[in-house]
């Protein structure tokens, strides 16, 4: 009677990747399941009987045809148990190396989909001939260093990771032992501090500018600079701070109202301001010197009081 053997599973294999069998297409197979031996066409000793997806295994029934030697061989030693193993041969169709498809000691990505064209009598199971690959129709060989078509994973360990984590704890001032949820939660505060202190630094600013812009408008008003320097003092105080700026106007001596200046007989100054608007606001002990000494200035401030023209 035939015995019913296991063609393939989920297990890692000797090319430290897996093949997954919900993943496998065994249709085509079907409809021609030859059993070569050792991966060799042309070397074709019989076919699969039954074929079976069960689970995470691939089964079958192997079939000699005894039609050459090498297959009458082949079932006898099959038989006596000298040659007991098998072998598919699949073309892959897709990788994976996202961690739920990954299994420990893993070092090549997960097979996710291929397809079954071939099951082979092999003499030694998990060896170089254990398994054969195929992808865009090249056979993938594993080399006797180790080399393969199929790209290592370039995930870290977990002891690894393990460790970056740790000394990522230490960097931020925490204990070895923090997990992932306490260093998340100290890259959170130190953002937030980090924002706060932007946002410090951002109203500070903002009032010492009011305070220099405020120094300038009072420097202004005291006649100490004209309106048309106001951007230049403002700019000069955010270089030389505010105490230095008000240094600066207190130096500087407000501009006189403007005035007219007569000079009496004896040589004496008379200072008539230009706010007075009509002659009672003269005071009395200067119209006489106004009127001898600047008459132009009397007959304004004459006839806006009186509203007539002064005759001299």
């Amino acid at each position: 009677m035939s015995k019913r053997v296991r063609l393939t599973s989920n297990k890692l294999n000797s090319y430290g990747t897996r093949v997954l069998t919900n993943g496998m297409n065994v249709e085509q197979y079907c409809r021609n399941p030859v059993l070569l031996y050792m991966h060799n066409r042309g070397n074709v000793i019989g076919y699969v009987k039954d074929l079976k997806v069960e689970g995470d295994e691939i089964t079958g029934e192997l079939m000699f045809d005894e039609a050459s030697e090498l297959s009458t061989r082949c079932k006898k030693q099959y038989e006596f148990g000298s040659l007991r193993m098998v072998s598919v041969g699949i073309d892959i169709l897709e990788l994976s190396d996202n961690p739920e498809h990954l299994v420990e000691g893993q070092t090549r990505p997960t097979v996710t989909k291929s397809k079954l064209f071939e099951v082979s009598l092999v003499d030694v199971g998990s060896n170089d001939d254990a398994i054969v690959l195929t992808k865009d129709g090249s056979t993938i060989e594993l080399g006797k260093d180790g080399s393969c078509q199929i790209p290592l994973l370039k995930t870290t360990t977990k002891k690894t990771e393990k460790m970056e984590l740790k000394d990522f704890a230490l960097m931020l001032g925490l204990t070895e032992n923090a997990d992932e949820a306490a260093i998340r939660a100290e890259v959170d505060s130190l953002k937030a501090a980090k924002k706060n202190e932007q946002e410090l630094l951002k109203e500070k600013d903002q009032l010492t500018l009011s305070g220099i812009t405020a120094v300038v408008e009072t420097a202004i008003r005291e006649k100490r600079i004209g309106a048309d320097k106001k951007d230049q003092f403002i700019k000069l105080g955010k270089t030389t701070g505010i105490d230095e700026l008000k240094n600066i106007f207190a130096a500087m001596s407000p501009q006189q109202k403007l005035t007219t200046v007569i000079s009496t007989a004896s040589g004496s100054p008379v200072e008539v301001p230009n706010s007075y608007k009509k002659l009672s606001e003269v005071p009395a002990d200067k119209i006489m010197e106004l009127r001898e000494n600047n008459r132009e200035e009397y007959a304004r401030l004459y006839k806006a009081e009186y509203g007539i023209e002064c005759i001299f």
